[in-house]
């Protein structure tokens, strides 16, 4: 399970989350232990979805009948099973050569299974002409904010949100950028999709926070954190229009 964790400091001259995603963009696989000293967020990879692309047909048959584990039903579904122990990942083989891997838990072991698929199956002496095309889809993430919101509230300060507690928990946040989507929860657990590469999960984690935090949206319990209990209307006062007209309007 990859994990990410990052600390804010804020005094002039300390480096920013800014220098620290730089330095994630410009190495391509971000540094674990150089993240964690630039803020307390952590942010853990749960799946990597990838896909790829052989760019030829293949005989779906031929590969279930030489290769150990496969399974292929064309009856109940079009692509043939291919797992993998090491990287633990599920593939889905198509006639037309496209791949689509998940389970991974990193960029690198995506395209790993899928690299490795390819080698087992020209061991088995099937043509494969090309090497594969190979691109990142989505990439699932959790995290905690270890903090309390109001849902409702925070779906009425901010945009792009969907709340309908009826039919399910969470809140739904979409970001612009880095392009992501979140479920958000009353205790401060997230769920981000939709990113691209392994450091914009962290990016859009921090980017939530520091809305939140900037809207008086979020309540954390210790005294020792950034800001301490405060009667809901004075909090609102402070920070949301809309929420406050909507606790004025209750009274």
């Amino acid at each position: 399970m990859r994990l990410f964790k990052s600390l804010r400091i804020k005094k002039p001259g300390d480096t920013t989350l800014e220098d620290a995603t730089a330095y994630s963009f410009a190495n391509e696989t971000p540094s674990v232990n150089y993240l964690s000293e630039y803020r307390e967020l952590q942010v853990e990879i749960q799946n990597v979805v990838a896909t790829g692309n052989l760019n030829q047909n293949l005989n779906l048959y031929s590969i279930l009948a030489l290769t150990p584990g496969a399974e292929y039903n064309p009856q109940r579904f079009p692509g043939l099973v291919y797992r993998l122990k090491k990287p633990k990942t599920t593939t889905l083989l198509f006639n037309s050569g496209k791949l689509v891997c998940t389970g991974a838990k990193s960029e690198r072991s995506a395209k790993a299974a899928i690299n490795r698929i390819v080698k087992e199956l020209r061991d088995h002496s099937i043509v494969i002409i090309r090497d594969p095309q190979i691109s990142i889809q989505n990439i699932v993430a959790t995290s905690d904010l270890k903090g309390t919101l109001d849902l409702e509230l925070v779906a009425l300060c901010l945009s792009k949100t969907l709340y309908e507690p009826e039919q399910f928990p969470g809140l739904i946040y979409r970001l612009d950028q880095p392009k992501t989507v979140f479920l958000i929860f009353a205790n401060g657990k997230l769920v981000i999709t939709g990113a691209k590469k392994e450091i914009e999960p962290l990016i859009a984690a921090e980017k939530l926070q520091e809305t939140l935090e900037k809207n008086k949206l979020i309540t954390y319990a210790s005294p020792n954190e950034k800001y301490p209990v405060h009667p809901a209307p004075i909090v609102l006062t402070l920070s949301c229009p809309q929420a406050t007209n909507r606790v004025l309007a209750t009274k």
